[in-house]
């Protein structure tokens, strides 16, 4: 594998509940790279982003993600992979009985970190980079859906991961909203951080130009 590219799927054939999703991907993401995936609800844009965090099994075809082989990858190993993978979902998934310092903490001590001051350093440095600061003592139910969704967009940097995969995260936002999501987006990829960002809204790919992939009759379409 080319030492720039993080995913590489060749020939991938991904199945639901034995019914093929997708079939014959090739599809390959380097180093904070910004990639548009593009296609109707229930195309399997979704399908394709979980198959790279190891939710959905790979059926056949050859899928490496940051040096692990998908089709083989034993169980134990998920973790690790998963760790060097953040993402962003439309509907949020915070834990609604905690505020969002606590969020936050409970992702950092799941994965393994100890040191508190480690731990509150890192939860300021992500609040900061998502203009949330001042927030951290919140609950979710007293944001507003963009602010939710940059706390998830926090959530997802935690652990400083190579690949972001934000599945429809402007889907539940107004459009000004939403184009401040996808602005940010573009930051965190422009700093280093691939991002795969599957969406049906043109109108953002149109706003903030990037390359595309575009889903349809069970195949990968890239430009």
């Amino acid at each position: 594998m080319d030492n720039n590219r993080i995913v590489d799927y060749k020939g991938v054939e991904i199945h639901r509940q034995e019914l093929v999703v997708l079939k014959d991907v090739d599809f390959r993401l380097a180093e904070g790279e910004f990639v548009y995936l593009i296609g109707r609800v229930g195309s399997g844009k979704s399908s394709l982003l979980k198959s790279m965090y190891a939710e959905i099994p790979i059926s056949s075809g050859q899928a490496e993600v940051m040096g692990y082989q998908l089709p083989t990858l034993r169980r134990r190993d998920i973790p690790m992979l998963r760790r060097q993978i953040g993402i962003v979902f439309q509907d949020f998934q915070l834990l609604t009985d905690r505020n969002v310092y606590d969020n936050l903490r409970f992702v950092l001590d799941a994965t393994g970190w100890r040191d508190h001051d480690a731990v509150d350093n890192r939860i300021e440095e992500v609040l900061r980079e998502v203009g949330m600061l001042t927030k951290s003592y919140k609950m979710p139910h007293e944001l507003s859906g963009g602010e939710q969704q940059r706390i998830v967009i926090a959530r997802a940097l935690l652990n400083k991961p190579r690949l972001i995969l934000a599945d429809e995260p402007t889907g539940n936002l107004d459009p000004a909203t939403g184009e401040q999501i996808v602005s940010r987006l573009h930051e965190i990829s422009r700093k280093g951080t691939a991002v795969i960002m599957a969406t049906h809204n043109l109108s953002l790919v149109d706003r903030f130009p990037g390359r595309v992939a575009r889903v349809e009759r069970k195949r990968v379409i890239t430009e």
